[in-house]
């Protein structure tokens, strides 16, 4: 399927009014972190389907498609990605791991990265030296941070927690909103699978956590426990 064919196909499902829904949820106006982005109104299953379809696209294709101003292109691009790798051999996935990372200024929104970086990041470096992924959690781009961040959650999810922690320390004087949620999120889910490690941390940093980061970290707490860390008194 060529460039051409799937942007002709992704203008066939857009829809001005779901763009414009998509344009205000993804704060994409003057000084907002997704200032510039262009949706053309597709929701996430249909695109989904279409990288079902298109999921033997050329990786050429697939980096032509990821560079676009128009955030469905990105996703689309993304989610083919996404498949190729889950099913690819040892070579296409360092090819699409490569590709993922030269490519990061284009993978500019949240749900870009996060319906990515776990899929794609995270289970490459699994059985690797992950330096890269701390060297990311120091970028200047806010993007690169949360992926570094984001990706752990394929580690979280197999209790490997020891990157996560680290990254999330790392990122505990960040000052974007995106990377305090991000950071919570992740704590949380340790909490779901080890609530001993996540208090550990907790214990030690819940004072100088963002408050988003916090409120994200201890959102499945008892309405009393919340309440102490809230106030400082845990």
């Amino acid at each position: 399927m060529s460039e051409l064919e799937i942007k002709t196909r992704l203008q066939s499902l857009a829809s001005r009014e779901t763009a414009r829904v998509l344009q205000g949820f993804f704060k994409t106006g003057p000084g907002e972190y997704g200032e510039g982005d262009v949706f053309i109104g597709i929701k996430t299953p249909p695109l989904r389907s279409l990288a079902a379809e298109f999921q033997n696209t050329s990786l050429k294709t697939i980096k032509a498609l990821l560079k676009s101003k128009i955030h469905e292109e990105r996703m689309l691009a993304l989610m083919i990605l996404v498949r190729q790798f889950a099913g690819g051999d040892e070579k296409l996935r360092q090819q699409i791991y490569d590709l993922y990372l030269t490519q990061t200024r284009f993978i500019n929104n949240w749900d870009l990265v996060d319906g990515s970086a776990p899929y794609i990041v995270g289970p490459f470096l699994s059985e690797k030296d992950r330096t890269r992924l701390h060297t990311l959690a120091r970028s200047s781009s806010f993007w690169e941070r949360r992926i570094a961040i984001v990706a752990t959650l394929y580690f979280i999810r197999r209790d490997d927690f020891d990157d996560a922690l680290k990254i999330a320390e790392a990122l505990l004087d960040d000052k974007h909103d995106l990377i305090h949620k991000a950071v919570g999120w992740m704590l949380r889910e340790i909490g779901k699978r080890d609530p001993a490690v996540e208090k550990s941390f907790l214990k030690l940093h819940y004072r100088r956590m963002p408050r988003t980061a916090l409120r994200y970290a201890i959102e499945r707490f008892p309405e009393s426990e919340r309440r102490k860390y809230l106030a400082g008194t845990a």
